[in-house]
Order: structure tokens, then sequence, then C-alpha cells
């Protein structure tokens, strides 16, 4: 099992790799002058200088990406001296680092978190940016995840009991709706159903984050409210898709011989269904999950727009309308981490489910 996880870890790191050359090489050959974006147009070509100087971008771009890798990488080359060069170990950059090795007065190895660099227009670190727009991201989309999975799961359990009655086939033909909109069209309807349409039995808002202003005057305050919509859209293609998969599966799983054998031994319903069918019906549901939650995290950009939720969608739609090309490349590669850590998750999990597999 440890070398198992080893593996997919190394496997891991190489498509994190690929996807930091990717995303480095594509967001530098893009137009736009960073350096004019922070200071105006009308900024001297002497301040343009500097602010290129201290980007590191009057290096060769052969050179960028090393610099690139060494403010991703947790252990990085530095100087002490020289505080005009992009080297230079500023505190306001790296914070909390910790110096493994010296080689000589000007060099040394540090242990540090990745600096994913400064936004081209508030100047602060993208790591914060992202940071305080995760929260309310992990939140919708935790949320939104637990929604599809509890109740896809017992409606598709529900469908494979009582196959073609009229609850599997209602169960179908939403399948098929929540499967054919896109998470923009479905946003954009569910607004205006729940909240303008039937607004005075729902009391739901269009728009609006976790934490509302008070009308009052008395500060912020948590609305729960305002998460029903976006995580009842987000979790509407995820749903559809587990139901299916749930009764396919389970329905597959109960006509197999060792269920008979089950039966014959005068086992109870629930206790073959739950303890022999549904354990090994959930390998392709597990599955489906792990490359849904890909798929939660893109949506969430276009949900998070119309319901102006305030997450890493909103982060990333704003990056994209001001060019600031680091906080996207920033978002871009956070969201690859977590779903290179949940896809080994899921390898171990799937693993673990199915008793017909055996992890060497």
């Amino acid at each position: 099992m440890i070398r198992f996880i080893v593996t997919r870890l190394w496997y891991g790191i190489l498509v994190l790799f690929g996807v930091v050359v990717v995303v480095f090489f594509l967001f530098n050959v893009l137009p736009g002058d960073p350096a004019r974006m922070m200071l105006g147009q009308r900024a001297d070509i002497a301040s343009v200088e500097a602010i290129q100087r201290d980007l590191g971008r009057d290096k060769p771009l052969p050179l960028q990406f090393l610099n690139y890798l060494n403010d991703l990488s947790p252990v990085s080359v530095h100087s002490i001296t020289g505080h005009s060069g992009y080297w230079y170990l500023n505190p306001e950059k790296y914070d909390k680092t910790i110096t493994l090795l010296a080689f000589g007065k000007n060099t040394v190895v540090v242990l540090k978190a990745p600096y994913l660099r400064q936004s081209y227009q508030s100047r602060r670190n993208v790591s914060a940016i992202l940071a305080e727009g995760f929260v309310n991201t992990a939140i919708l989309a935790i949320v939104s995840m637990t929604f599809a999975i509890v109740l896809g799961i017992g409606i598709g359990i529900i469908c494979a009991v009582y196959k073609n009655s009229f609850v599997d086939r209602f169960a179908l033909v939403f399948s098929v709706i929540g499967m054919s909109l896109p998470s923009f069209f479905a946003a954009i309807l569910n607004a205006w159903i729940f909240a303008f349409v039937f607004a005075g039995i729902t009391h739901l808002n269009m728009s609006g984050s976790l934490y509302s202003v008070d009308d009052f005057g008395r500060g912020e305050f948590l609305d729960l409210k305002n998460l029903i919509l976006p995580a009842f859209t987000l979790g509407m293609r995820p749903l559809a898709i587990i139901v299916e998969l749930t009764r396919n599966s389970l329905l597959d799983v109960l006509s197999q011989d060792y269920i008979r054998t089950a039966k014959a031994k005068g086992l109870s319903r629930s206790r073959i269904m739950f303890k022999h069918a549904l354990k090994n019906a959930l390998n392709p549901v597990v599955t489906a999950i792990s490359g849904w939650i890909a798929s939660l995290l893109a949506g969430a950009v276009f949900v998070e727009f119309v319901f102006d939720w305030k997450g890493i969608g909103m982060v990333i739609v704003n990056a994209l309308e001001k060019y600031d090309f680091p906080v996207v490349m920033g978002a871009v590669l956070f969201i690859a981490v977590i779903l290179i850590l949940i896809n080994i998750f899921v390898d171990i999990l799937y693993g673990l489910l199915d008793p017909r597999i055996r992890i060497q």
C-alpha cells in the first residue's frame, strides 16, 4: 500500500509539472504588459523597467521559467543581498522561511510555502487572494456534492428496486434534463424561477454570498439561504449522473450469481442490498464522483458569477477581465493540486471498496 501511494504521488507530481509548463508558457505568450497594468499607460520608462526587473520579465523566457519553478518549489534558492534583484529573499514575498543550507555569504536554500506571485492590480499575494475565495467555494462544492451523493444514491437504489415503475421513469427524465443543462443556463433558469417568479414563496435571493450586509448597519451576518440556489444548481448534473450510475450498476450486481445464492440462503432483502450488492455497485459511482469534482470546480465559475457568490470562480472571472495573469495562473495550479490529491484518494478508496481488487 505504501509503495502504491508513493507511486501515485510521483505520477501526481509529474502531472502537476506538466500543468505548470502549460500554464506558464500559455500566459506568457498572451498580449499585455504587466508593468503598464500596474502603473497605468502614462508611466515613465524608468518605472516600467523597474517593475519588469522586479517581476523578472527582463530575463530570457527559459530563465523566467526557472524563476517561476523556484517560486513554486517548497525548497528554493535565493540571494540574501541585492534588494533590487529578483532572486532576493524578500520577506514581503516569502514569509515564514526556514534556512536549510547556506552557500557563501549571499546564497541560501530555504524551505517555504509555494509562492504564487503577486496580483498585478492589488499587489497582494495570490495565495492570500485564493485563500479568501477558497473557503466559500469549498463550502459550495461540499454542500453541492453532499446533496448530489446522498440524494443520488438514495434515488438510484429506489429506481433499481422498483425498476420500470413511475418513480424509475420520472428519475430517468430528470437525469436526462439534468445532464443536458449547461451550468450557466441552469443557474440563470433557477435564479429566475425560484428567486423571481416564486420569490414570494421561497424568499430566496437572485444573488448573494455566504455573508450579507445588514440593512441596519450592524455589519455582516451569516446568510445560509444564499447557499441554497447555487448549491442546488451546481449539484444538478452530478445528481443526475449518480442516479443513473447507481441504478444501472445496482441492477447489474443484483443479477450476479452470488446475490441469487444469498437469496437462496434466506438473507433479508435489506441485508442483501446494503451489505452485498450496494458495496460492489458503488465502484463506478466513486469514480464518477472524483471526475465530477473537477466539473464542479469548472462549473463553479459560471454559477458563482450568476449568483454573485464570492468564491474562486468570481476571483478567476475578475482576474480575466483585468488581465491579472498571476491570479489566474495561481487559481489554475491550485485547482490542479486539489484534483490530483482527490484522484489519489479515490484510487485508494476504489481498492478498499471492492474486495476483488487488491493493491499490492
